[in-house]
This record gives structure tokens, sequence and C-alpha cells, in this order.
């Protein structure tokens, strides 16, 4: 259902139950529970008894599905009145509820746009940081994201102030590092001393002039 169909639909469950029926949400005060805090969004719909069907945010946006997802929570727990044309999604769809697509988290029963699974993917990078790819930064001078057994670790490496890029272009140095550090026995991927070890082959990732990209 496109947003022409949901609009064309609430119109029609409008002019079935009266236009009376689609008012504002009302909140349900209730001393046995412990105070509720809502949304300055929920709060103009209630303030302005402005149903939910014409939220007061750009349809998918960010805040339009924490409005829906705020009421489902509160209409679940019986702490909002809703209008009948507001309660029938409710009752009847999954809207305020979340799935998984392609291993994305979306909305139920909104229609997907190419504008909103383009920022739910990005979304998931956040939450899913690339692995294996060192980056410039950190606690240290570089910082790269490995698995570790069913979590994943931050492994900071590098010396702020260390002179890699003189070393990198520098075939004794780059020996003397290796014989120092003993880089042919570093094979745990978990640990700072791996990474430094490999830090030439990632050499362009993070923004070194070098022509050289193999081990220590």
């Amino acid at each position: 259902m496109n947003q022409i169909q949901l609009r064309e639909h609430i119109e029609k469950i409008i002019n079935y139950v009266g236009q009376e029926y689609n008012h504002g949400p009302k909140l349900v005060m209730n001393e046995s529970k412990e105070p509720v805090f809502i949304s300055e969004g929920m709060f103009y719909h209630i303030e302005n008894s402005l149903p939910l069907n014409e939220s007061i945010y750009r349809p998918q946006s960010a805040m339009f599905l924490k409005l829906f997802v705020e009421a489902r929570n509160l209409y679940n727990d019986k702490r909002l009145v809703l209008c009948e044309v507001d309660k029938y999604y409710f009752d009847n769809t999954d809207i305020g509820t979340f799935g998984e697509y392609n291993g994305i988290k979306v909305p139920l029963d909104l229609p997907l746009t190419e504008e909103f699974l383009t920022e739910a993917l990005n979304e998931e990078d956040k939450k899913q940081p690339a692995l294996g790819k060192p980056k410039r930064g950190g606690s240290k001078k570089f910082y790269v994201y490995v698995k570790n057994g069913d979590k994943i670790k931050k492994v900071s490496f590098g010396m702020a102030g260390g002179g890699l890029r003189a070393k990198l272009n520098n075939p004794k140095a780059r020996q003397a590092f290796s014989k120092r550090h003993n880089c042919p026995q570093k094979k745990d991927r978990t640990t700072a001393s791996y990474w430094s070890c490999r830090l030439p082959r990632y050499a362009k990732l993070l923004g070194f002039k070098t022509t050289f990209s193999g081990f220590w």
C-alpha cells in the first residue's frame, strides 16, 4: 500500500465512521502505574486533538516512525486512547513495530522507499562497523574492528608520533621493525601487534604514499 492508497483508505474509514471519530489521541492517567513521559510530537497531537493519521512529521522520517512506536507502546499499555481511525490501524496492522528485511530492521505496514532503505543501510553500517579495515584515529594512531568470537573488538595500534612513513619507504627500517617485533609470529588478529606488523598491506587505505604493500 503506497501513500496515496493509504490516504484513500483513511478517507474511506473517516467517511464510514464520521469525521467526529477522527480526533487526536488522549492520554490515560493511571495512578497505579509509573508516570508516563511523552515526546514533544505526541504532546502536540494530544494538545491539538490531531489524529496520528495526520502526523506532523514527514512520512517514513525518523521522527514519524518514533511517534508511531511511542503510540504503539502507550496503546498496548492502555495509556493512550485513540480515535476510531487510528485504532483501526493499531488493531489491524503492525504499524509501530519492526521486522527484518534482508537483514535490515524495517518498520512494518509502511511502504518501503529507496530513500528509507538507503537510510536503513547507513544505520546498519554504523552499528556494524567494517571488519578488518584499519582507519586513522582513536586512542592511538590507528584502529581496526575485528571479530573476537561472537563479539566485535576494537584494536588500537601504532604510536601517535611514530615515523611510519619513513619506515615504509626504507627497506632496512622495515626489516629492523619486523625483526624487533617478531612479525612472522604475530598471527592473532585481535592483537595490536598483528596489525602493526601488517600495516604496509593497508598503507594506501591509510593514506600513506608508498609503492610498498607487502609484509614488513
